[in-house]
Order: structure tokens, then C-alpha cells, then sequence
């Protein structure tokens, strides 16, 4: 069995979005492919998925409190980022999205990405309102400027009612990216 993503360690970032039960697929498709992945759930995220779906697929603990730091002396979100070989959030909400250009930590999610020197891919998904916004599209701007790679969103019926961009890319494209990226 072709596995090539064996022995990757991806942390995914999960935020609250809707499309937050597509981390699920996601998840379980990374694992096939051999990747070791580790969950990090902002709270809002857990309003639409619980941390045991994402730990149950990934047979790792999931990470949902920055002051829940685990066992160690070294702070969790340091010895996780360290470790990684790709940040992937999918979805990206606005919010996550505005705390990365903005240094902000208040959370785990965020405090990580500030850490992380591994490749950064996120995967937006909001009300196309939202995501046309000049706000969004500046701090998306800064990201890219950054290095972070910004993957969607797609176009269709949203979750909203609305119909147009916002849609997370698809779980499919979305493995490809990272399955690219960690190729090379």
C-alpha cells in the first residue's frame, strides 16, 4: 500500500465553521495516507464537532485548551509546533484568519501558529460576505506574504442560504495540497 505521507506529522487546525465536520473526512483521508495527525480545536469549532470524532480517527489526543498543556515541563503549543511537519487549518474561519495576521494568540490554535516554522496551509470557509470583506482580504494578503498558503474557497450553495464564494475547498483537492506540499 503507497502511504505517502508516512511519517508526517500534520497538525490540524479546526475552527468554527460549519464545515468544521469535514475535518472528520479529512482527518480520517491523512491517516490513510500515513500521516500522523494531531487535532487542535479552537472552542467555537467544538459547537460543531467533538474532540473524540477527531480522535477517534487520528488515534491521537486532540488539543482543545492552551492551558491544558499536557505532561511535560515544555509548554504543549511549542513542543507541537516544533515536531510538525505542516500546519493545515481547514476551515479557516474569519477570525482565525484575523488572529494570524495580527500576531494575536488567545488561544491554542493561534499561540501554535505563531510557533510553527513548518509550512502553513489554510482552507477558508465563511459567508462570502465575510470573505470579500477588505479586512479579510487584507489579512489574508498579509498571510500570503507571509509564506502561508491559502487554499480555496470554493463557489456554490452555502451553508448560510447564500449562494457564492465561501465554500471549503474540497477534502479531496484539500489532500492533494498537503500530499504536494509534503512531498516536496
Amino acid at each position: 500500500m503507497d502511504l505517502p505521507l508516512a511519517g508526517k506529522k500534520i497538525i490540524l487546525g479546526v475552527t468554527g465553521s460549519i464545515a468544521a465536520y469535514k475535518a472528520a473526512d479529512l482527518t480520517s483521508r491523512l491517516v490513510k495516507l500515513g500521516a500522523e495527525v494531531t487535532s487542535v480545536m479552537t472552542a467555537a469549532a467544538q459547537k460543531f464537532i467533538t474532540p473524540l470524532t477527531l480522535q477517534t480517527l487520528a488515534r491521537q489526543p486532540v488539543v482543545a485548551d492552551l492551558w491544558d498543556e499536557g505532561n511535560g515541563w515544555r509548554p504543549g503549543h511549542i513542543e507541537l509546533a516544533e515536531k510538525a511537519d505542516l500546519l493545515l487549518v481547514a476551515p479557516a474561519t474569519a477570525d482565525i484568519i484575523a488572529q494570524f495576521a495580527s500576531g494575536l494568540a488567545p488561544d491554542f490554535l493561534s499561540s501554535l501558529y505563531l510557533m510553527a516554522r513548518c509550512p502553513v496551509l489554510i482552507a477558508p470557509a465563511m459567508n462570502g460576505k465575510m470573505w470579500t470583506h477588505p479586512a479579510t482580504a487584507a489579512n489574508v494578503a498579509t498571510l500570503k506574504a507571509r509564506g502561508v498558503e491559502v487554499i480555496g474557497p470554493e463557489e456554490g450553495v452555502l451553508a448560510c442560504g447564500y449562494e457564492g464564494i465561501g465554500r471549503l475547498w474540497a477534502v479531496d483537492g484539500i489532500v492533494e495540497r498537503v500530499t504536494g506540499l509534503l512531498a516536496r
